[in-house]
């Protein structure tokens, strides 16, 4: 029996006293994070929740199977939000429906949550009326008369069902059951409120496809409203990403039985958790970066070693050599050569360990 089929739904219960160190270390870690940005210039501020938007558009999409061009999502964002980043890349009708989804839930954080308002996220998700190849009904709740709706992961012999929705003929008025309780002032812990309408909102399932982006993004919100801020600083999507068999997991335990969910307010805090260190860390990064470019303000550097440099923090792999310089920069080798020489002269560029053909060269942050 799954637990929307209980005679108390949706009463949910939790135990307190075993959530009360991880909802602690949540909100000390919230806190710290919002300190250290707001210590941080305007710029740096900006590129870091450009960053994070960006990283909860493509990851949450990602967990639903579709990948989405991170350049073109994030300059969706930034035209949205009237970021200058220069060289902005045309973006297509599918990453500006998730965009747009994504920025309403975040940026409009405190306006209430309406059928209406759903609809036009589900419409935004699905603009040419198909998942896929199959078309769906956009904007509207499950069909009634439609098959019973089975949340799965994997496919093919792989394939998993970890609980079955209520039917097609319930979702009006749970939904607004669901809507009612979202809007209404209440005493809840602010994460702990995420975290449940996350889960109640996943566990109706009310939209024939689209719905676990929904949910993040319904999340997202929660926790915008209950810091009060539209600036986000960490991603659960993309933590959530990383943790998705577990989260599957706990979602189908959840389910059955009962309406004690203090095992999922386990997992989301927990996951929330990591991603706020996850948070703290590229916060640091950033911050680091920041500094770097500070130190070359008064004696720029030419365009050819900020172009180099820039692909050089932007998570890259492998060793730099005079010879990638040269194909980055589209320049001679000789001229590579001046351009690390007067990096290392000036203290940007470090000479690794070994030379001959297989000199190679590190970033000195």
């Amino acid at each position: 029996m799954y637990f929307w089929q209980l005679d108390n739904w949706p009463n949910f219960s939790w135990k307190d006293q075993d959530l009360s160190v991880a909802l602690a270390q949540a909100h000390e870690e919230q806190g710290r994070l919002r300190g250290k940005l707001e210590t941080m210039g305007l710029d740096t501020q900006d590129e870091t929740v450009l960053q994070t938007l960006t990283d909860d558009v493509v990851k949450s999409s990602e967990i639903e199977g579709e990948k989405l061009n991170s350049d073109q999502v994030r300059s969706s964002i930034a035209r949205r939000l009237g970021m200058d980043i220069g060289g902005l890349a045309p973006s297509d009708r599918n990453v500006e429906g998730v965009v747009d989804m994504m920025l309403d839930a975040t940026q409009k954080y405190n306006e209430p949550l309406t059928e209406d308002r759903l609809f036009g996220w589900h419409s935004a998700l699905f603009p040419t009326g198909r998942s896929g190849i199959r078309i769906i009904m956009v904007g509207y709740w499950r069909p009634e008369g439609s098959d019973p709706m089975q949340v799965v992961s994997g496919s093919g012999r792989r394939e998993h069902i970890h609980f079955e929705a209520p039917p097609a003929v319930q979702i009006p008025a749970e939904m607004r059951q669901f809507i009612a309780w979202f809007n209404k002032p209440n005493n809840m812990d602010p994460l702990l409120f995420a975290g449940l309408a996350h889960l109640w909102y996943v566990s109706i399932h009310p939209f024939e496809d689209g719905n676990g982006r929904i949910a993040r993004a319904i999340a997202d919100m929660a926790l915008a409203r209950g810091e009060n801020s539209s600036q986000r600083s960490y991603s659960m999507s993309a933590q959530i990403r990383k943790e998705l068999k577990n989260y599957y997991e706990t979602l189908e335990m959840t389910q059955k039985d009962s309406l004690d969910v203090t095992s999922w307010h386990k997992w989301f805090l927990s996951c929330l958790n990591h991603a706020l260190e996850e948070a703290h860390r590229k916060l640091e990064d950033a911050l680091r970066k920041a500094k770097f470019w500070e130190r070359y303000s008064i004696e720029p550097l030419n365009e050819r070693q900020i172009k180099v440099l820039k692909r050089v923090m932007d998570n890259w792999e492998g060793k730099l050599t005079s010879s990638k310089w040269a194909k980055i920069a589209r320049t001679s080798q000789d001229t590579a050569n001046r351009d690390i020489n007067d990096l290392i002269r000036r203290g940007a560029l470090r000479k690794d360990p070994g030379g001959g053909r297989s000199t190679s060269y590190s970033l000195v942050l």
